[in-house]
C-alpha cells in the first residue's frame, strides 16, 4: 500500500494544480479534459471551478436514480417534457421529486467526489483549455481550484492512514466468514457493501450501483477490511504440474501392417506376364513402400539396343463390350444389319 501512502507527491497531481491555478489566474472559462485513469473534465467559469465529470465517481443522476429518489419512469417523463434539458433541475422541482437546497447539495457533492477520483487515479496530461461551456449539473457558486484540490488530497490522505487502505478502482474484496449475529448487528451502509462486495467490484462500481459516492465507498471498504468484515481473496494458486510418464525402451513396438502378404503363386504369374525379371514380393507390401524422405529404389537398366519387355495385349471380347465373330456368322450378321437399315428407312414409315 505504499503507492497510496506516497500518492500526494505525484508528478500528476502536481501537473492538475498547475494548469488548475494557469486557469484560476487568467479566469479562464471553458473545460480543462484531464487525461489518465480514469481522468475527468474540469468545468471553469471565470476561474472558478463549476462541475467535475469523471467516470471514476457518479454524477447526480446516478446519485438521484440508484438512491431511489427519483424512479427511471419519472426521470424519462421529466426528459419528455417541453423545454427540458439534459439536467432537468427545475422539472425536478416542479414535481416535488427534490428540492432546490437538496440538488445544490447532490450537485456539489458530485463535483468534489469526481475531483477526489482524478485525484486518486493515474493523471497522465492535461490538454489546453477548451473554450465550450456546456457543463452537465453545474453548481451555483464556483469553488476555487485550489481549494477542490486540497479536500480531495485531504480525502485521499484520510484514506491512506487507515489500517487497510484501498483505492477506488483497485482491489475487489469478498465477504468474511462472520456469523448471522455479527451481520445482524451492522447498519445498514455496511450491510449493502455486503450485499454488493462480491470479489468482483471495485469501490467505484459499488458506488455506482448504489448512489453513494465513491470517496464514501471506498473508505467504508478500508474501515471493514480492518475490522474482518471484509477480506481479499488471496492470489490463485499455481497450477500443479503435470507427471508425463515415460513408457520404457522396449514398450514402443512397430505396430504390423494390415495388408495381407500376396500369394507367390500369384506374383510368378504377374512376373512371367509381363516378361521381366520381377524381385520376388516381401512379407507385406507397407514394408515395399519407401518411408517419407528416402531415395526410392533404382530402376533397372537396359542394355544399348535391348528393347523393352512388350506388355500382354487384351484379347478382343474380354471386356465384355466387343463379341468376336465367328466368320461364318459374320456375314450373316452384315446383312442382317442392312436388311434392319433398309426397313427403318423406307419412304413410307414416316420415320
Amino acid at each position: 500500500m505504499s503507492a497510496i501512502r506516497d500518492s500526494l507527491g505525484r508528478v500528476g497531481y502536481d501537473l492538475l494544480s498547475r494548469a488548475l491555478s494557469e486557469c484560476q489566474g487568467t479566469r479562464a472559462t471553458g473545460k480543462l479534459r484531464v487525461s489518465g485513469k480514469p481522468g475527468g473534465v474540469f468545468h471553469l467559469r471565470d476561474g472558478c471551478v463549476v462541475a467535475v465529470e469523471s467516470p471514476g465517481a457518479p454524477g447526480p443522476e446516478a446519485r438521484l436514480l440508484r438512491s431511489g429518489r427519483v424512479s427511471g419512469e419519472q426521470w424519462a417523463e421529466l426528459l419528455r417534457e417541453a423545454g427540458a434539458t439534459r439536467w432537468p433541475q427545475a422539472g425536478l422541482i416542479a414535481h416535488g421529486y427534490a428540492g432546490a437546497a437538496q440538488l445544490r447539495v447532490v450537485c456539489m457533492m458530485a463535483m468534489q467526489d469526481a475531483a477526489f477520483a482524478v485525484v486518486a487515479g493515474d493523471v497522465e496530461a492535461c490538454d489546453p483549455l477548451d473554450a465550450a461551456f456546456e457543463p452537465y449539473a453545474p453548481v451555483a457558486l464556483g469553488e476555487a481550484p485550489g481549494r477542490l484540490l486540497q479536500d480531495a488530497a485531504r480525502k485521499l490522505a484520510a484514506v491512506a492512514a487507515l489500517p487497510q487502505p484501498v483505492r477506488p478502482d483497485r482491489e475487489r474484496p469478498v465477504p468474511a466468514d462472520v456469523s448471522d449475529e455479527i451481520r445482524e448487528q451492522l447498519p445498514p451502509s455496511q450491510k449493502e457493501l455486503l450485499t454488493h462486495a462480491d470479489g468482483r467490484r471495485t469501490a467505484r462500481d459499488i458506488a455506482f450501483a448504489t448512489g453513494l459516492g465513491a470517496y464514501t465507498v471506498t473508505v467504508g471498504m478500508a474501515r471493514m477490511l480492518g475490522e474482518g468484515l471484509l477480506e481479499l481473496p488471496g492470489e490463485p494458486a499455481s497450477a500443479a504440474p503435470v507427471t508425463v510418464r515415460v513408457p520404457p525402451a522396449g514398450a514402443l513396438r512397430q505396430r504390423p501392417s494390415a495388408a495381407p502378404a500376396m500369394d507367390p503363386t500369384v506374383f510368378s504369374a504377374l512376373a512371367s506376364a509381363v516378361g521381366s525379371e520381377v524381385t520376388p514380393a516381401p512379407e507385406s507390401r507397407a514394408a515395399s513402400v519407401p518411408l517419407p524422405g528416402a531415395s526410392a529404389p533404382p530402376l533397372p537398366r537396359r542394355e544399348p539396343g535391348e528393347s523393352a519387355p512388350s506388355l500382354p495385349r487384351r484379347e478382343p471380347g474380354a471386356s465384355g463390350i466387343t463379341e468376336t465373330l465367328a466368320p461364318e456368322r459374320a456375314a450373316a450378321s452384315w446383312r442382317g444389319f442392312f436388311r434392319l437399315r433398309h426397313r427403318i428407312w423406307t419412304p413410307d414409315s414416316g420415320t
